[in-house]
């Protein structure tokens, strides 16, 4: 019998502003945290994301970070461990220009998920999005409030997962 690994699982990634990160006055958003913390972590998040990230990883999905954001990958986990969410893994603006950029005379987009087997990313990013064809990702735009945003990636995630199966 094959034993499983985090090779034979399939990765989703998440940006930060305006998908998990949201302004308040615009979106449901999960409690505030308590103080210091609330002083420390002003960012809010979308209502149902912990609870999404977490069922996502029940369902076998590796759940990712990737943002254009400069934010430190410490801030990141801290932020979302006072929610009860771990995440498999982080790339940031930083581990972004340094592993994906790094010399390369051409500009690259700012997020290009396939480079970290990631295959499906959800992103509030038009561009972004477009981008997935050509450099070999799914992508699920998110912005507006959307009541069933969770259910519709999880959607999302099983019709790219079938055929990410297909492919492996």
């Amino acid at each position: 019998m094959k034993r499983k690994n985090s090779a034979d699982k399939m990765r989703i990634s998440f940006d930060l502003d305006e998908v998990l990160f949201v302004n308040p006055a615009n979106h449901t958003c999960e409690r505030k945290l308590i103080f210091p913390l609330n002083l420390i972590f002003r960012e809010r998040l979308r209502y149902g994301t912990p609870d999404l990230i977490n069922s996502l990883q029940k369902l076998g999905y590796e759940v990712w970070i990737y943002t254009s954001s400069y934010r430190t990958e410490f801030y990141i986990k801290s932020l979302f461990f006072c929610y009860g969410v771990k995440f498999d893994g982080i790339v940031n603006a930083m581990r972004h220009e340094k592993e994906v950029q790094k010399f390369s005379s051409t500009r690259l987009p700012q997020k290009v998920p396939s480079r970290y087997r990631i295959s499906l990313h959800v992103d509030d990013e038009t561009v972004i999005c477009s981008y997935g064809r050509e450099l070999g990702f799914d992508a699920y735009q998110l912005d507006a409030e959307d009541a069933d945003w969770k259910e519709k990636i999880i959607e999302r995630a099983g019709e790219v997962k079938a055929k990410w199966e297909k492919s492996q």
